[in-house]
């Protein structure tokens, strides 16, 4: 049935913010959540997971349980004429023992693509997790609602942010207008994977991390497989990048392998070359982009493993060393370096006969010179700042002018 904008349909709104008596509840389908693989019911609602759960039963525990629940790119999106906007949600937050507690995750508002407002929801239950022994303790909390109100009267589109560091249930979603789901229009979709840093880390909000900022600029829907700490080309995450349909792919390789010490070099080059032939088997002439790690001092030349800063815990700060020696290199262990000049080779040999396959060095995205300007606040994650920088640049490298994505409508239609 075609779209009849609700502003016609003479139903109650909301434009001087009085209280609202007639409040219509929309269920959480797929249909209105983007940037997800699925939705699991929960006892409270719907959890999104941007992992499938055969992938999930396949990984190795609970950190990246948490990780890929986390709701990094994920947003309800709908069409409505509606002024107020409530969702009831429930929060699954981590916390460090000893530690200061945790701001609460941001759900940003975009309407019509304008980032309008933003709030976090209250209660929601805690991990807190003991960095000394590595021990979890989970305490439950009750559900919250985000709030929003005094939206234009008018036809609009609407997208609500989930939180990109926090686990969401979406208990219930209630406006004063009937909403209708969106689709993304006729924008090509473009699916990235990446460590904690395509993650989201240390940006101010969901919309607002680099992979997000990038695809608003290059004018595409995002699905970040973004996994903090996970980037360790898994044979299941190369089979969901395989299974999921795109018009544009990119692949962030490298910090995830140095700082948890993962493999050598001679192990190296065959998992990429198998990451991306699986990736392949289903989108054999997408654009496919593969991007090398940013500037990061701890492990340019010293290998992992990585660790956490015993001396900044002491004055109640996060921060990372690397505790490996340089001189392993000889041995094969992986740096920073040795990755992206392995990455380059590797792809200048693959693109002979993959012309849709491309490199960027991720120095191209945040440098050296970077570094001075804006250092990295925990020596391992970009701080908002930095995002913004490597959004715009990633949209400028990868979408416009000469760029491997340039011509974003390829493959539409044709989605693996």
């Amino acid at each position: 049935m075609a779209w009849t904008p609700c502003c016609a349909t003479g139903l109650p709104n909301n434009p001087g913010g009085e209280v609202i008596n007639t409040w219509i509840t929309t269920p959480i389908t797929a249909a209105l959540v983007r940037g997800a693989n699925e939705l699991e019911t929960t006892a409270h609602g719907v959890r999104p997971h941007r992992l499938p759960a055969w992938a999930r039963a396949q990984g190795p525990g609970p950190q990246l349980d948490m990780v890929e629940a986390q709701s990094s790119g994920v947003r309800i999106s709908f069409r409505t004429c509606a002024t107020a906007v409530e969702l009831d949600a429930l929060a699954t937050r981590r916390g460090y023992t000893g530690f200061p507690a945790r701001p609460d995750g941001v759900y940003d508002l975009l309407v019509d693509g304008r980032l309008t407002a933003q709030r976090s929801v209250p209660g929601g239950n805690l991990i807190a997790i003991d960095m000394a022994t590595g021990g979890t303790d989970f305490r439950a909390g009750p559900a919250g609602t985000v709030a929003f109100s005094g939206l234009p009267a008018t036809d609009k589109d609407v997208e609500i942010w989930l939180p990109w560091d926090e686990i969401t249930e979406i208990v219930a979603l209630r406006t004063d207008a009937p909403i209708e789901p969106t689709t993304g229009g006729n924008r090509p979709v473009w699916l990235h994977h990446g460590s904690s840093i395509s993650h989201g880390s240390n940006a101010a909000s969901p919309s607002t991390t680099w992979s997000a900022i990038a695809a608003a600029r290059g004018g595409v829907e995002l699905i970040n497989l973004g996994l903090g700490g996970n980037a360790l080309l898994d044979p299941f995450t190369a089979r969901t990048l395989r299974d999921t349909a795109a018009d544009l792919i990119s692949v962030k390789i490298g910090i995830n392998l140095v700082n948890a010490d993962l493999m050598r070099v001679r192990a190296f080059a065959p998992a990429v070359h198998g990451f991306l032939d699986t990736i392949r088997e289903a989108h054999p002439d997408v654009p496919l982009l593969v991007v090398s790690p940013i500037f990061c001092p701890i492990h340019e030349d010293t290998p992992g493993p990585g660790a956490f800063d015993i001396d900044a815990l002491r004055e109640g700060r996060i921060a990372f060393v690397s505790t490996g020696d340089p001189a392993e290199r000889a041995a094969g262990k992986l740096t920073l370096r040795v990755i992206r000049d392995e990455l380059a080779r590797i792809v200048t040999e693959r693109a002979a006969t993959d012309p849709n396959l491309h490199y960027l060095d991720g120095l191209d995205l945040y440098g050296e010179a970077d570094f001075a300007e804006l250092p990295l606040p925990d020596r391992l994650h970009p701080d908002a700042a930095a995002h913004r920088r490597m959004g715009e640049r990633f949209a400028t490298l990868a979408f416009a002018g000469g760029g491997p994505f340039a011509a974003a409508d390829n493959g539409r239609g044709d989605r693996g």
